[in-house]
């Protein structure tokens, strides 16, 4: 009996502090809606993204809130007077602040969503990474921040295909502002890391997979910027090896036995991931900066492997770029646990601004999320006796 009455306790003060974070959410994003109505639907939304609801689409979050229909919603999301761009402001400070760490690692990649039709903004058959195949679909690229303390999203934006962007018809219907113009993945990542920076984002790295870096031009703007990455490059990669131009693939097959070792790219689901790691020192870039190739073998299939570029300080060691490797997986848990349990993929909305709008505040629910499990972590840490988290957190079911 005693017990029972212990563990209710806990529950009571854990809901607590869920509220009291999701209060603190809903304070600091409060500013950026001027009109008190969308100010309390703001947080009425996003408590229906972290509910229980199967499909946190408009008429199942209207009814999760005890409304009759969806309009309130769909007023928020489409005609309401607010920037969704200062409250992805007011998310990117909430995860420094909380998650915050001097050698952070930015994490870029894409997502897609696929959709019916051709009305939804950015819509076209495309190559979908949810689906593994050309699809009809929309594109978002984002950026993710991972550290110690956890991983979630900083930034997001919509690629807007060459066909979409040229289309006054439909960038009318679609409500695209005029400076919005056709711009690549590429520059799209450029300009999520770019801001981060400018904000003052506590970062050392920046890591992505071959899209990005493949890309010579990305490559050459982090090293002007002054960043440290850890990009994918794809089998074709070449580089001056031995003599004569060569592919990663081939140089890779030239490593003797003892150029291979053994180390974890970070725990995994089922505990260490564990690969043989070899590194070719590429040569100096400027000042005491140097670029590397690095090369990940499979245990099991050793036929398999992955390659990335590195540029960083000379001294930087290879377990230091292989953890920065293996933190590229961060994003796509992310996005998983995004979708599956904070309805990131599940919205209606067809115009620029509502996407832009349901996206931001689901990376804000994702973020609260995050932000929770940080801090149960460090209570339990400290030896606090508190109630442990599911590894799919559902805090709002508790709270309600």
């Amino acid at each position: 009996m005693a017990k029972t009455h212990i563990e209710s306790e806990a529950a009571i003060a854990q809901a607590r502090q869920w509220a009291d974070g999701l209060d603190e959410v809903a304070s600091r994003i409060g500013r950026r809606f001027p009109r008190s109505e969308p100010r309390q639907q703001v947080l009425t939304y996003v408590r229906g993204l972290l509910s229980p609801v199967e499909r946190k689409n408009g008429w199942q979050l209207a009814e999760q809130a005890g409304q009759e229909a969806p309009y309130a919603t769909q007023h928020l999301l489409g005609r309401a007077v607010w920037s969704a761009d200062a409250v992805r402001d007011d998310l990117r400070a909430y995860v420094v602040e909380h998650l915050g760490e001097a050698d952070g690692v930015l994490v870029i990649d894409e997502t897609g969503f696929p959709k019916k039709g051709t009305k939804s903004v950015g819509v076209q058959r495309q190559y979908c990474g949810t689906a593994g195949r050309i699809e009809n679909c929309q594109v978002g690229v984002f950026l993710g921040y991972a550290t110690r303390h956890g991983r979630t999203f900083l930034d997001r934006e919509l690629y807007l295909p060459q066909a979409w962007a040229s289309d006054q018809q439909r960038r009318t219907a679609a409500s695209i502002p005029p400076e919005v113009q056709f711009a690549t993945k590429l520059v799209l990542a450029r300009r999520m890391v770019a801001r981060a920076q400018q904000a003052g984002v506590p970062f050392r790295w920046v890591t992505g997979d071959e899209v990005y870096g493949s890309d010579s031009q990305m490559r050459s703007w982090l090293e002007k910027q002054g960043i440290s990455y850890v990009l994918a490059v794809s089998s074709q990669y070449q580089v001056w090896f031995d003599g004569a131009r060569r592919g990663v693939a081939e140089i890779a097959g030239r490593f003797p036995p003892l150029a291979w070792q053994q180390m974890s790219a970070g725990a995994g689901a089922k505990g260490e991931r564990l690969y043989d790691w070899a590194v070719l020192p590429l040569g100096a870039v400027a000042g005491q900066r140097q670029r590397w190739l690095l090369f990940r073998r499979s245990l099991s299939a050793p036929q398999e492997l992955a390659y990335y570029v590195v540029s960083a300080p000379q001294q930087t060691p290879p377990a230091e770029m292989v953890r920065v490797a293996g933190t590229r997986w961060a994003i796509e848990e992310s996005f998983q646990s995004a979708k599956g349990e904070v309805g990131l993929d599940h919205y209606e909305v067809r115009s620029w601004a509502g996407w832009y709008r349901h996206v931001t505040l689901a990376l804000l629910a994702h973020a609260y999320l995050t932000v929770t499990r940080a801090r149960a972590g460090a209570q339990a840490e400290n030896g606090q006796k508190k109630r442990p988290l599911s590894a799919k957190l559902r805090p709002m079911t508790s709270y309600r």
